[in-house]
């Protein structure tokens, strides 16, 4: 059992800010930790069950269209409410023993920040924070004295098993990929796939957003990215390879030869759990791994024709400044035109191959204006790209 922890949730709605409060209720409740706020898009119902349930001290909802559905919903309640985005950079700055960030996309680059400002450790699911700024979120946590602890099921996968008092004595870093749901697909029939299709995933519960990103594969590209900035090693001695089962998250390989892989259910409440209760580890209600039951393990290597996302993203990490953070906002400008159909499955790589073409890469970003100028720049930019089509 761990000390009772003040917790913030960024993003307690989607995904991961789910099974974090399941997570919490199976371990604990409010014996184990003080919610101090939850944070949600725009499903006021929702968070304001869950502000219920913890008795947050605030819940905060990004659009603030929901705020009065969010305050009739807790009336009666001490708990305040607030809505918009300089709302969320507020309820980050409340110090917290550990804020979880998961907030979908660069938006979450924000809150992150502003968290480890004040002091508060972080349980990075928003993997978009190290990718647009991932210089400016180190050296704040390390001005801070902030630890860092991923969340993401392959970088929470490599942090257990990485030792790193022995940083001279890694060889490489294996990042696991599923596959998503187009693994086997041929070139032609990725070109018919539906939005429906594309967030329809395997193996994970995912939301919309990420369930896209695997599909495409730019999911693991930004892994990729992030894995560079979070661990001691070159972008070059990061590998990535599709394991279909999701039973190995990721893996280390040492100079002696011995590899070390962290195992488990494809269930993102493991990682979830082994942030909340580090350095000790708690309690999560997942499914136990049942090694007599598994048929078998694979492994391949991926296609980078099929799925150029991640040659992409390893060229826009080689050329390193801004070229991420271009990256990513023009994935998220071309998946939202996908999903409304504006433009094809496979034209998603070629928005942003498009748009890295043209996007003049420099030094890493001094400040978060730098970070935020490069972004909307690249979102023009793809959007552009879709409009004419020219891609």
């Amino acid at each position: 059992m761990v000390d009772r922890r003040s917790v913030s949730i960024f993003g307690s709605t989607g995904s991961i800010g789910r099974s974090t409060l399941d997570v919490i209720a199976s371990h604990g409740g409010r014996d184990a930790y003080d919610v101090r706020v939850v944070a949600g898009g725009a499903n006021a119902t929702l968070l304001a069950e869950q502000a219920r349930a913890v008795d947050a001290d605030m819940a905060v909802i990004q659009d603030e269209s929901k705020l009065p559905d969010l305050r009739a919903a807790l009336a009666g309640t001490d708990i305040d409410t607030a809505a918009g985005d300089a709302a969320l950079v507020d309820a980050a700055s409340q110090r917290v023993d550990l804020c979880v960030s998961a907030i979908a996309g660069a938006a979450g680059l924000y809150p992150t920040l502003a968290a480890i400002r004040a002091g508060s450790h972080i349980a990075l699911a928003n993997k978009e924070s190290m990718v647009c700024a991932g210089d400016l979120v180190r050296s704040e946590a390390a001005r801070m004295g902030v630890r860092i602890l991923p969340v993401d099921s392959e970088h929470n996968a490599i942090f257990q098993v990485l030792e790193a008092h022995h940083a001279a004595a890694i060889e490489r870093i294996i990042l696991t990929a599923s596959g998503g749901p187009f693994r086997d697909y041929t070139l032609e029939q990725m070109r018919a796939v539906t939005p429906e299709e594309a967030i329809a995933h395997p193996n994970w519960s995912m939301g919309v957003a990420i369930s896209l990103d695997s599909a495409t594969m730019f999911n693991k590209g930004l892994e990729l990215i992030e894995a560079d900035q979070l661990f001691p090693v070159a972008h070059d001695h990061i590998e990535i390879l599709v394991h279909p089962q999701s039973i190995i998250h990721s893996m280390v390989g040492y100079a002696d030869g011995s590899i070390l892989a962290q195992l488990g259910t494809p269930d993102m409440r493991t990682p979830i759990a082994y942030a909340l209760g580090w350095p000790a580890r708690v309690t999560a209600p997942v499914e136990r791994l049942d090694f007599a039951s598994l048929a078998r393990i694979d492994f391949e290597a991926p296609d980078e024709t099929r799925f150029p996302a991640l040659r992409i993203a390893r060229e826009a990490l080689q050329a390193g400044g801004l070229a991420p953070c271009a990256m990513n906002a023009a994935k998220e400008i071309a998946a939202e035109a996908f999903l409304n159909r504006d433009i094809t499955f496979l034209e998603i790589a070629s928005v942003v191959e498009h748009v890295l073409e043209g996007f003049a890469n420099g030094a890493a970003a001094a400040s978060l204006d730098e970070v935020v100028a490069a972004d909307s720049e690249a979102r023009r930019l793809a959007g552009l790209a879709v409009q004419t089509r020219a891609v």
